[in-house]
């Protein structure tokens, strides 16, 4: 195959998927005209601070907020007491999944205990930002300052202090069943699951070499670089609207109503451009709208609240902290006998860790008839956590790949054929359960055995390569599209999930490519929660699968309609035109013909608009996997790790935007590269982030990375008219674990503890 660094190995064409028009608000986000959340300007607005609490885990004996509330320019001051008491609503399903409001609230303000430093206590909106930060200081709050545990040792240790007394062990046989295991109240352990299939002791007799390691990964952010932020205003009638940066803005609607308890059509949600979300603008990250809204309805006026950088890293929710075991044993031949792992997720002061996916794929690329995976959710007295992509297969399947890595090792076994000849295929059953359908884990593996970065030689001193293989299982959910003929030979197209990485551009692709015009001539946009249905949002990598499954029935309701027309026009049987490529013709009578433009200037004059519309909630997903090759190079006096060269293979059923696919998987792979080799949430023993800022905080630069290759694979899946699979999550699943096997490559030394900065290393080479 001749080599180009972003190659797309691609069997099906179109005429408008898989090209590369401009993106449609690609002018006004480089001109800067495009407005996110901080952008937001409500006449009258007020200016909103929230105070955090400075202890890791204190019991609020009391707040007194009436010197904040006698400042000149104060209008308003709320603590958690202005804001219904829902401890005991703990299955409202209104925001599509089961969340215990009770932990949601007290996230939002604490109640009864301060559970991590950045907890946020009370909240003042004042005439001006400087106003607001000196009524913080006249909040008095009596803190009984209590010990925390940091992490899930220390939470799990005989006689630990515990979070939240009345906390009930669940496992997910309780769970799925709606019962609980009351036998461990009192505890940190929120949740236990376990996933089995096959006889595990039978499956270890049978291997000929068994590896097995304890590992540990640290807290790290998603990193956007726009802080969150949210305007709300509580109108005389008693609803609320709130402008936000929001990666579901049909689930913070639902979670606002409950919250606030108003009916949903009482809450409209109006989405802004995103700075980057990754997940951690879910609707997990619920932060500032409820405190804004619950201001304004105070103060009587809008109310605007920004998030510092500070407070983004102390106040949002990073990814799970972890430590994990991981075990497989495989015959001398190379075949993978049984499989065994635990892992304890560290949820922060909440439950809800993302251990579940964790387990779920972190075996999930091959075909292992004896696997065993047990996860813990542990609550700490650490920031709530939140979705970061692939929520908790990263950390996972650094575990396993670098077991992996280290049994082909030992038996003699190029590491890429020893993933082959395991790896999962239609119908392979994944030990959670699930069937594979048709998949590309297979392929990917090829790509990269066959790529030349693979067969290049490794010459510099220290240097070395790793590979490394992940899988998410990507999701779905309900999405809704309406596609409007212009009389220009246009289409207005209005979705109902944001825009975090491309959709608009995706939406109006998969209709242009139904009605046969271009791309440019779809103008898509997205809805606010007013005036358009329902729709589950940016995550899980389901945006493109699910809205391009609604815009592509959208277009198809468009379709129809345009050949009624045209047989009305003519008067003809519906049955005898046809559609094709933009033209509507009769089968028999070539005189009759027009192109989509020519009938849409005349559909006024013909019967009326025509209006597509779709609802749709489509369940047959592509899974998604990915690998890396990476080239490192390690200096063995400073431990300081480069990575020279990497290039990251992915199956995405069918690239949409082949540019904007490879965006996102550099841009994932960058992300890697981070939370390998340096970003962490460093505390102090009081549980402190000391390094709370961008300078401290160490995201790779420009000046960290190679260029990143990209091979795109197209493995269709069949159940979505184009193929689509999702793209942006599972690009972040194989860095740490191909880093780790690279660094072992150059050096020799088994790394098993992120990040691997340059003084982990230093120490595994026994330099002190």
């Amino acid at each position: 195959m001749d080599y180009n660094p972003n190659m797309v190995l691609s069997t099906v064409e179109y005429d408008v998927v898989g090209t590369r028009p401009i993106r449609h608000d690609g002018l006004d986000k480089v001109t800067g005209r495009a407005r996110y959340a901080a952008d937001a300007q409500v006449t009258g607005a007020l200016y909103g601070k929230i105070l955090r609490s400075p202890h890791a885990h204190a019991r609020i004996r009391s707040i007194n907020t009436s010197k904040a509330e006698a400042l000149a320019g104060v209008k308003a001051v709320v603590t958690s007491a202005d804001l219904p008491d829902l401890s005991n609503n703990i299955s409202d399903q209104t925001a599509g999944a089961m969340v215990n409001y009770g932990f949601f609230t007290r996230n939002i303000l604490a109640v009864e205990k301060a559970l991590y430093k950045g907890h946020a206590i009370a909240a003042v909106a004042a005439t001006s930002v400087h106003i607001a930060e000196e009524a913080l200081s006249l909040i008095e709050v009596d803190y009984e300052v209590l010990k925390p545990v940091l992490n899930d040792g220390e939470a799990t240790a005989e006689g630990a202090p515990v979070l939240h007394e009345g906390l009930v062990t669940i496992s997910d046989q309780a769970y799925r069943s709606g019962g609980i295991d009351a036998s461990n109240t009192g505890s940190n352990i929120a949740s236990h699951f376990s996933y089995s299939t096959g006889d595990l002791e039978k499956g270890f007799a049978a291997a000929d070499e068994i590896v097995e390691h304890e590992f540990r990964t640290k807290a790290v952010h998603q990193g956007y670089i726009e802080p969150h932020s949210a305007t709300a205003l509580w109108n005389k009638n008693g609803t609320v609207t709130i402008w936000t940066s929001t990666q579901q803005l049909f689930g913070l609607r639902d979670h606002m109503a409950v919250v606030l308890k108003l009916p949903v059509s009482s809450v409209k949600i109006i989405p802004m451009e995103i700075g980057g979300g990754f997940g951690g603008k879910g609707v997990g990250g619920c932060y500032l709208e409820p405190v804004a809204a619950t201001l304004s309805r105070k103060a009587g006026d809008a109310v605007k609240m920004t998030m510092s950088r500070t407070e983004v890293f102390v106040g949002s929710g990073p990814t799970s902290a972890a430590t994990m075991k991981a075990k497989i044993g495989a015959t001398k031949d190379g075949k993978i006998t049984a499989a065994e792992a635990e892992l304890i997720y560290e949820a922060g002061a909440f439950p809800g860790s993302p251990v579940p996916s964790g387990l779920r794929t972190m075996f999930g690329p091959y075909d292992i008839e004896n696997v065993a995976v047990d996860g813990y959710d542990v609550v700490v007295n650490t920031q709530k956590t939140a979705a970061y992509r692939a929520p908790g297969s990263p950390a996972a399947s650094f575990a396993a790949e670098t077991v992996l890595d280290e049994l082909a090792e030992k038996l003699g076994i190029d590491p890429v054929d020893f993933r082959l000849a395991n790896a999962a295929k239609e119908g392979t059953r994944q030990a959670a359960g699930p069937v594979f359908g048709k998949i590309g884990c297979i392929e990917v593996l090829e790509a990269l055995k066959d790529h030349p970065h693979y067969n290049a030689p490794i010459e510099g001193k220290n240097q070395g390569r790793g590979v490394a293989l992940g899988f998410w299982f990507n999701g779905s959910g309900p999405a809704t599209a309406v596609a409007s003929v212009n009389a220009d030979g246009t289409v207005g197209l209005v979705g109902g999930a944001p825009d975090i990485g491309g959709t608009r551009v995706a939406m109006a692709m998969q209709v242009a490519e139904v009605l046969g015009i271009a791309a440019e001539d779809v103008n898509p946009s997205v809805g606010d929660t007013d005036s358009i249905g329902y729709s589950s949002g940016a995550g899980g990598s389901s945006v493109a699968f699910k809205m391009g499954t609604a815009c592509y029935e959208a277009a198809q309701d468009v379709r129809r309609q345009i050949i009624q027309r045209a047989a009305r026009i003519w008067d003809v049987d519906p049955e005898s035109v046809e559609y094709d490529r933009g033209t509507v013709r009769h089968q028999s009578d070539p005189e009759l013909k027009m192109t989509f433009a020519e009938i849409a200037a005349r559909l006024n004059a013909t019967g009326g608009p025509i209006t597509g519309r779709a609802a749709v909630n489509p369940t047959t997903v592509g899974n998604a996997f990915c690998a890396n090759i990476v080239d490192v190079e390690v200096d063995p006096e400073t431990g300081k790790t480069q990575v020279l060269r990497i290039t990251t293979i992915q199956d995405v059923g069918k690239a949409l935007h082949p540019s904007y696919v490879e965006g996102q998987i550099q841009g994932g792979t960058v992300q890697g590269i981070g939370w390998a080799l340096n970003e962490e949430y460093y505390l102090d023993g009081e549980g402190q982030m000391v390094n709370s800022s961008f300078l401290d905080y160490r995201m790779p630069t420009a000046l960290d990375l190679p260029m990143i290759d990209t091979v795109v694979v197209e493995v269709t899946n069949p159940g979505h008219p184009f193929g689509v699979r999702g793209v942006g999550e599972v690009t972040l699943v194989p860095p740490m674990a191909a880093i780790a096997n690279a660094i072992h490559d150059a050096v020799g030394t088994r790394l098993t503890n992120l990040p691997m900065t340059p003084g982990v290393v230093l120490e595994s080479l026994g330099v002190k």
